[in-house]
């Protein structure tokens, strides 16, 4: 595997820098996810893969095919000093519709279902914390339930190196990625949630 981020030279595997922190979304095709979480500031580096499925070392290929129960995962290496979870978990939902189960759109198949898997408790208890925080807003817009699955992270599984930061390899590539309009404020969930 080619280790080094294609926009900016940074590893894409562990060990990263100790100052660093971790966490790994999945919010349907990965191409698209991947560039949204590379371009926010304070993202060190990004990778995509598969995650939460019942095979060891997954390709692309046998993920398509639905049998692996894989979805496809972006593992985001993150400054918290510049950029914080809370900060990633609002662009991760409101860059894609979390209510949708086995797809996004016109992707459908259970490796486009959305998740957060955290590598931590904290983490655990905070994306759970702001998945109940934004289904309020979407309940006040009359969307249905979110169906993001929040689980302590299983093996990630790197994706294949033509997969990795494909849409700045292929500016022209697929994306699919769409939210669904809702707006998450920040400001009012930290105020309700001070720890």
């Amino acid at each position: 595997m080619d280790n080094r981020h294609f926009v900016n030279q940074h590893v894409i595997s562990p060990p990263f820098p100790a100052h660093l922190e971790r966490i790994i979304v999945a919010l349907g095709c990965f191409w698209g996810a991947e560039r949204r979480f590379w371009q926010q500031k304070g993202v060190y580096s990004t990778a995509v893969g598969y995650i939460a499925g019942n095979t060891e070392n997954p390709t692309y290929k046998e993920v398509c095919t639905g049998l692996t129960h894989h979805t496809e995962a972006v593992h985001i290496a993150f400054d918290p000093n510049i950029i914080s979870l809370q900060q990633l978990l609002k662009v991760f939902f409101e860059s894609h519709d979390p209510t949708q189960g086995m797809r996004q759109g016109n992707d459908v198949g259970t490796q486009y279902r959305s998740g957060i898997y955290t590598l931590n408790q904290q983490q655990q208890g905070l994306a759970i914390a702001v998945k109940n925080y934004y289904q309020e807003q979407l309940s006040k817009r009359h969307f249905l339930s979110i169906t993001t699955e929040i689980m302590p992270a299983p093996t990630f599984y790197y994706a294949e190196d033509y997969h990795q930061q494909y849409l700045a390899k292929n500016p022209d590539g697929y994306c699919g990625l769409r939210g669904c309009g809702v707006d998450m404020d920040l400001n009012t969930f930290e105020k309700e949630h001070k720890e």
